[in-house]
């Protein structure tokens, strides 16, 4: 029975380090609470309100990809559109928690909150962080003001933008954040404050199938194989991980052309943690070249999250330009 007073809160449970104990025969973290476990441990949940969790996965974040992400998106979705639901919590290990969030953020229509929660450190240590960004992201879909900001990323009393955040540090605790861009607000102890919103999102629809999409890095002395050998077992585009505003070697440059020519579409992002990829340098593997050869360039987003949008947007379009209008938003 529904509870007249109290809003109700979904938690999506996917695994990850919040979910994990260490192994008593190896001493090592593994898969091992459910959702419910996690909620059950932060009693203060009930309190705020009415708790339904969905036992989606409980898989390393390594694990989590394009496999996965639809039926997250579509879980999530169904979950939305009731009308008692205030907004969702998924559960999420961090490696690849900001490109989950980003491919939610893309597919999610509505004003509704969804916050992504992970941890550092796992449930077996004394000072885990896990409940205490559960229940900061419960407080966050509640507080005034919350809807409308797309789907955000909350560790550590910090609330980022899916497109924007990253993850910095392997092990510290203050590893999200947003670079240039900043913080979207703070969970502080007697409320949750919002500075700003994010003013670069998008919403595409969830195609019956991802485009096939690989990521190829520059590295130094480049020879091209690696890209020859993704557009050889059949991608549909490939993103470039280029060095500075969009820069590759000739060799690499030469397998652009080459699969640019056999309709492969390239979309060149930059290494680098800041800044946007710009088509500046001419010399041959220059980012002006790369443009005059048809590339698309990724603007700011990470190589990683320039995959997340091209998995959904070349089912939609071949064409370049339509293409480049996806990314400059």
């Amino acid at each position: 029975m529904s509870d007249p007073v109290r809003p109700t809160i979904a938690i999506v449970a996917t695994g990850g380090t919040i979910a994990m104990k260490n192994d008593p025969v190896t001493g090592a973290p593994v898969p091992a609470l459910t959702g419910a476990d996690l909620a059950a441990a932060v009693p203060r949940l009930a309190d705020l309100a009415r708790i339904e969790v969905v036992e989606f996965a409980n898989a390393p974040s390594a694990y989590m990809g394009p496999a996965l992400w639809p039926d997250l998106s579509r879980t999530v979705a169904g979950l939305l559109d009731r009308s008692e639901i205030a907004g969702a919590i998924v559960l999420h290990g961090t490696d690849t928690l900001d490109q989950t969030a980003y491919f939610l953020d893309l597919t999610l229509a509505g004003d509704k909150p969804v916050v992504m929660v992970g941890a550092q450190r796992n449930a077996s240590d004394p000072d885990a962080d896990g409940a205490r960004n559960l229940l900061n992201a419960a407080r966050q879909i509640l507080a005034p003001g919350s809807r409308d900001m797309g789907v955000t990323v909350t560790l550590n009393h910090n609330v980022n933008a899916a497109r924007e955040v990253r993850k910095t540090h392997t092990n510290n605790v203050e590893t999200f954040n947003s670079g240039e861009a900043g913080f979207l607000g703070h969970v502080d102890e007697d409320r949750v404050v919002f500075w700003r919103k994010s003013l670069r999102r998008q919403t595409l629809p969830l195609p019956a199938r991802l485009a096939r999409v690989g990521l190829v890095p520059m590295v130094a002395g480049d020879d091209g194989e690696q890209l020859r050998h993704a557009v050889a077992r059949g991608a549909e585009g490939v993103v470039i991980a280029a060095y500075g505003f969009g820069n590759v070697n000739d060799a690499l440059f030469d397998a652009v052309t080459e699969a640019i020519a056999a309709g492969v579409t390239i979309i060149v992002a930059s290494q680098v943690a800041q800044g946007r990829a710009l088509p500046v340098y001419g010399f041959k593997g220059g980012g002006n070249t790369l443009l005059k050869a048809g590339a698309v360039f990724a603007d700011d987003l990470t190589p990683d999250k320039a995959r997340v949008l091209a998995l959904l947007a070349l089912p939609l379009t071949r064409d370049r330009e339509a293409l480049q209008a996806y990314y400059d938003r």
